[in-house]
């Protein structure tokens, strides 16, 4: 019984040849890069290897995804956000940014059937521009303070600028011996903040 339920939960294995061409495993079919990207949307595992050395390449399948749903119109994300994320390739920062990323998507996949339904119910499906415009602008600002307060060599005597109103307070900033105990703790912080923002309706913490 258990290992019928690991096969069941085991992701689907995809080989990627030397003339670029995709093979399901599973199903014994090629498959393109808007078949991978549909089985996504359907909840479905998946992991790429190269078909000759057998290297993991999800990654990179995922992001060539990403760059043809892109190229189709489908705009999810801002220039100014791609820019900062290039940024932090070599950065000292640059192992916290993923994890950050991930919980801020956590947090919003927990919550888009809510939104969903606020939008539905309450607005009548029309879509709050105004309302989306300023979650984005106070997650930007959130994401500016956490590389700020995770970084683990602050400048004496600096001062940061006022936060705009209506966004959350900022956190206190991380002491320089506080650990990994203590960024953990920071982390679960924003966490909570991510998802009290993606929920509509709620007011921003005082």
């Amino acid at each position: 019984m258990a290992d019928k339920e690991d096969q069941k939960s085991a992701p689907i294995t995809i080989k990627k040849y030397a003339n670029r061409r995709l093979y399901n495993t599973a199903t014994s079919s090629y498959v393109t890069l808007d078949h991978l990207c549909q089985m996504v949307k359907d909840g479905l595992d998946f992991v790429v290897y190269d078909a000759k050395t057998g290297e993991d390449i999800t990654r990179s399948v995922l992001t060539q995804i990403i760059v043809e749903e892109e190229s189709k119109g489908q705009n999810l994300l801002p220039i100014s956000f791609l820019r900062q994320l290039i940024g932090f390739y070599g950065d000292n920062m640059q192992s916290v940014v993923p994890r950050y990323l991930e919980y801020s998507m956590q947090a919003f996949s927990r919550n888009q059937e809510q939104m969903r339904d606020y939008f539905q119910n309450t607005l009548g499906g029309m879509f709050p521009f105004g309302r989306l415009d300023e979650v984005n602008k106070q997650n930007m600002a959130m994401f500016e303070r956490a590389m700020r307060m995770f970084t683990p060599f602050g400048v004496a005597g600096s001062e940061e600028p006022p936060a705009a109103p209506g966004t959350p307070p900022r956190p206190a900033p991380a002491p320089a011996a506080g650990g990994l105990d203590e960024l953990q703790k920071q982390i679960d912080a924003l966490q909570k903040q991510i998802a009290s923002i993606a929920q509509p309706g709620k007011s921003d913490p005082k």
